[in-house]
């Protein structure tokens, strides 16, 4: 089993406190988040639901190009976003649902055959799998 480490740490109330965020990589060394950062989309830094965002599109991606690659197929060139909906309700917050939005070059693949992959991935990525409390809707482009 492989395990990966990321750390966080927070000072002060919700509203007006702040925080950062390590990796155990240093790709992410003291990045600032913030409630501004995380419910107005404003100031310096991340938030929780665009790194679950980075994973997710990330995750999915691989697992596609994987099972592309196994198909006779390996893509050109792959590119995801995920839309992490992040909405109040009674008692807090939610995320009830992630879109993905894949746009990809795969010579010499069929749209039925790329479409039934895409899915496939998206049902079988880690990511996925783990985070499956929300509706995981997919968009796939094939470009090629």
């Amino acid at each position: 089993m492989m395990t990966r480490t990321a750390s966080a740490h927070w000072s002060g109330a919700l509203s007006d406190g702040s925080g950062a965020i390590s990796t155990e990589t240093g790709t992410l060394d003291e990045t600032p988040y913030s409630f501004d950062t995380r419910f107005k989309g404003e100031g310096t830094g991340t938030n929780p639901e665009e790194l679950l965002g980075a994973s997710h599109a990330a995750c999915f991606t691989m697992q596609l190009s994987h099972m592309l690659a196994e198909a006779g197929h390996p893509p050109a060139k792959a590119e995801t976003t995920a839309q992490v909906h992040l909405q109040q309700v009674e008692g807090g917050f939610e995320i009830p649902s992630i879109h993905l939005v894949l746009t990809a070059d795969v010579p010499g693949m069929s749209d039925d055959e790329f479409q039934q992959i895409a899915t496939t991935a998206k049902e079988t990525c880690p990511l996925s799998k783990v985070l499956r409390a929300a509706d995981i809707t997919l968009e796939a482009t094939l470009s090629s």
